[in-house]
């Protein structure tokens, strides 16, 4: 008995080991997460805000005495 059983669960896990890749469906989803996430980003750089932040930082670097 305990050697059936392990030989379906040897063969069960080989069978869940072949999976080779994403398939077309994953990727889209990825890909759409993906340019979800670069939208958000571009919206908060762009803002007034952060823009105003980085302008700051950048030139009082590049006016830093050395």
């Amino acid at each position: 008995m305990w050697n059936a059983m392990r030989m379906h669960l040897h063969r069960l896990t080989r069978r869940m080991r072949t999976d080779r890749g994403m398939t077309t469906s994953e990727y889209a989803m990825g890909t759409i997460a993906a340019c979800a996430f670069a939208a958000v980003l571009y919206k908060i750089v762009t803002s007034e805000t952060v823009s105003g932040a980085l302008e700051s930082v950048i030139g009082k670097a590049l006016n830093a005495q050395f």
